[in-house]
């Protein structure tokens, strides 16, 4: 994560904005668990939907590191493409869900 400069008197200066990863491995880190539990629900997602809390970093590269992770989660055996959706700017874009792999408990 970036570091935050301290305010004069001491204090830590609460910031709405999210924080961006420093690097793709912190990132996938941080951001993986969301995304499994999302697989593991069996439920069709985005992985848009997921990214966007608030609580989880952005990635470093946002126009590639989520495609680059969801590649990964797909050949990782842990998700199945399970149509399409469409972002905010209605481009289209895989829907996933869990493998039954995942589902059954061989993959983590």
């Amino acid at each position: 994560m970036t570091a935050v400069q301290p305010a004069l008197d001491g204090t830590i200066p609460t910031s709405r904005a999210r924080q961006r990863a420093d690097d793709y491995d912190s990132w996938v880190d941080a951001v993986r668990p969301a995304l499994i539990k999302a697989a593991k629900t069996d439920k069709p997602f985005l992985f848009w939907h997921i990214l966007r809390d608030p609580s989880l970093p952005l990635a470093p590269d946002p126009a590639h590191d989520p495609g680059r992770l969801a590649a990964s989660l797909h050949r990782d055996g842990i998700t199945r493409c399970a149509g399409y959706g469409k972002t905010l700017d209605r481009s289209c874009v895989q829907r996933w869900r869990g493998s039954r792999a995942l589902l059954e408990g061989r993959v983590a």
